[in-house]
């Protein structure tokens, strides 16, 4: 079971940028990546994903704000964040899948807060 370790969080005012990083303990090449998050009293969401081929997928709240990227050589993800809201406040966590089913481990996230 792949080991994941993000980072890259912090406190933010509205408008502004973060960029989250996501370290694998294993290759990633062929897996799905996606980054998830969770804000206090809610559910874990999918926020974006990438396939092994690079193909793409967001969440509606945050198209056109957040970009997901992989970096096989170096087993690493990154999620550009742009234009960051107060709504976007949360844990920021990433995982591995294949398919449907989520392969790695949960790390302990990366905490994002966007002040107003």
């Amino acid at each position: 079971q792949v080991q994941l370790v993000e980072s890259g969080g912090g406190l933010v005012q509205a408008g502004g940028s973060l960029r989250l990083s996501c370290a694998a303990s294993g290759s990633i090449s062929i897996l799905i990546m996606g980054w998830y998050r969770q804000a206090p009293g809610k559910q874990r969401e999918l926020v974006a994903d990438i396939t092994r081929y690079s193909i793409t997928n967001y969440a509606d709240s945050v198209k056109g704000r957040f970009t997901i990227s992989r970096d096989n050589a170096k087993n690493t993800v990154y999620l550009q964040m742009n234009n960051l809201k107060p709504e976007d406040t949360a844990v920021y966590y990433c995982n591995a899948r294949i398919g449907t089913i989520v392969t790695g481990s949960w790390g302990q996230g990366t905490q994002v807060t966007v002040s107003s």
